[in-house]
């Protein structure tokens, strides 16, 4: 096969539809809030892997920020003032987002069938994080279990978008 020949079936197949950056990034928010707003206490049902590691990201992009504002601020004002006031605005957040982090660890180990109490085993001195990732990178069960629906039920998908309404 000649080289030509090649590079134009390669340009005929089509490309795979790619999802925008911006995109991704309202889904993060959108998972974001449904986490930090909708369900902030809530221990109850189930949480898809989704909702759990976009409400990850958000957390850590914010730490980031905060980092950032710091480090501008002690720029701006040639002392460690900055980094003081940074550090006081994260640890407010922090403790905001305290009950929310715990209850979508609740809400993700539910999805795959486990107790919340099954977060507790990330206190065990490195296997207990192991362990956590693993069981937190875990698909869910499918279908109902003990803890609720399947949050991923294409049913339900289809009921919120309008086709069965």
């Amino acid at each position: 096969m000649s080289l030509n020949r090649f590079f134009s079936e390669v340009r005929r197949k089509p490309k795979i539809p790619r999802v925008g950056q911006k995109q991704t990034i309202k889904i993060m928010i959108e998972w974001y809030k449904t986490a930090m707003f909708d369900n902030y206490a809530n221990f109850s049902g189930r949480a898809r892997r989704s909702e759990y590691w976009y409400f990850r990201l958000a957390t850590t992009l914010l730490f980031f920020a905060f980092v950032f504002v710091g480090l501008l601020l002690t720029a701006v004002l040639g002392t460690e003032t900055g980094i003081s006031i940074a550090v006081g605005l994260f640890f407010l957040y922090a403790i905001a987002s305290i009950i929310p982090s715990l209850a979508v660890s609740v809400r993700r180990m539910h999805d795959i069938g486990k107790s919340g109490w099954t977060i507790l085993v990330s206190l065990i001195p490195l296997a207990g994080p192991i362990w956590i990732l693993v069981l937190l990178i875990t698909e869910g069960e499918h279908g109902e279990n003990y803890y609720g629906p399947d949050p991923k039920s294409t049913v339900q998908e289809i009921d919120e978008i309008g086709i069965n309404n």
